[in-house]
């Protein structure tokens, strides 16, 4: 039997929150892969709660304790964004593995600084963009570069934010203001935006608009409305590198109507995506419906998606693309392959996010870096 990877927490609630709900059902699911090893959050009381609750063998009093362990392999960041950059920097530096949730960094800057540090610490560093696991996204990717539609003309993706809605949930207060990172554009839109480019390729150039339309959300627990400081509505017109042109649209909340709905128009046919959960209509976390049409055809048929794993996730919607994720990590682990998403990846999406952002704030059409 070959050596399992000592995964080490950081950011892990033993009562909720995206760690409880996506990566330990995905590790546990991959549990011949991956061994549980240990737990720090912001207070050892903390760790030890998450540990108790989970059955992890070891809370660990800081991060600089967890990270120096020899018990440790690899280093999972699940904490909010504005302290990815100091725990990721720290597991890097300390020669670990690390997954690290989406967004990368709070901003370009962080996300430009930690991706050279994983190059130059030369270790296996994983971006949390499962929309580019999915295996439905994975499946429309073949079918475009097999040509079921030809020469791509065009493509119209319209998202729910599920968030930055009229309600919000307590957990999700700090996502309201901009500063923090985790924006309607940055999450919502990062995973979007890392879905198109696993399947059509890179953004060349966009012109965008950030509205935001409220000025306050009510928190769901209290009924307390607290001020929202970040976009509430992305619209993109892009140009793909290919030439073809992009409409994405991001609406905060779960707006009645369409959910989730991406449309790629060919010379010889159709694809159409959307989501199979409308209650979580995000490409990085539902199942998606896919369907097809090509020329000659009068109207949309659904394709049958292959299976390629079978991680008993089905009815764990968080977590069936995080633990698709993992599973690629531990590939790459063991074969020295580079098949998950790293940094350098979402280092790309960080700059096409920055390029939006600086078309909106100019009122101009801007070229994405190199």
């Amino acid at each position: 039997m070959e050596k399992r990877f000592r995964v080490g927490m950081v950011g892990l609630s033993a009562e909720r929150g995206w760690a409880t709900a996506a990566h330990i059902p995905a590790l546990r699911a991959l549990s011949d892969v991956f061994e549980l090893a240990g737990v720090a959050n912001t207070s050892l009381a903390s760790a030890q709660a998450a540990a108790a609750a989970f059955g992890i063998p070891r809370a660990f009093g800081s991060v600089a304790e967890l990270v120096a362990s020899p018990d440790i392999d690899i280093v999972v960041v699940t904490v909010k964004v504005p302290y990815h950059k100091e725990v990721v920097a720290a597991a890097l530096e300390a020669g670990k593995s690390v997954y690290c949730e989406w967004p990368l960094g709070n901003g370009l800057v962080e996300a430009t600084e930690l991706a050279q540090l994983a190059n130059e610490k030369g270790v296996l560093a994983v971006a949390g963009t499962q929309a580019v696991a999915s295996p439905e996204v994975q499946f429309v990717r073949k079918l475009v570069a097999e040509g079921y539609v030809g020469e791509v003309l065009s493509s119209t993706y319209i998202c729910a934010g599920v968030t930055w809605g009229d309600e919000i949930q307590r957990g999700d207060s700090y996502a309201m203001d901009s500063r923090n990172g985790a924006t309607l554009l940055s999450v919502i839109g990062g995973h979007a935006i890392a879905a198109v480019h696993s399947v059509l390729g890179p953004i060349q150039e966009v012109d965008a608009v950030l509205s935001q339309r409220r000025q306050t959300v009510r928190v769901a627990e209290t009924g307390e409305h607290i001020p929202l400081r970040t976009p509430d509505h992305v619209m993109i017109n892009a140009v793909l590198q290919s030439g073809a042109p992009l409409s994405l649209q991001l609406r905060g909340g779960l707006p009645r109507g369409t959910g989730l709905r991406w449309e790629i128009n060919g010379t010889e046919g159709d694809l159409r995506i959307t989501a199979a959960f409308e209650y979580a209509p995000v490409v990085n976390i539902s199942a998606l419906r896919v369907e097809g049409a090509r020329k000659g055809e009068d109207s949309y048929q659904e394709l049958e998606i292959p299976r390629s794993t079978a991680l008993g996730l089905e009815d764990a919607v968080t977590a069936r693309n995080v633990a698709e994720v993992y599973r690629l990590m531990a590939q790459d682990l063991r074969h020295g392959t580079r098949t998950a998403p790293d940094f350098d990846h979402a280092l790309a999406l960080h700059k096409t996010l920055h390029a939006i952002e600086q078309s909106d704030e100019t009122a101009r059409r801007v070229r994405v870096a190199g």
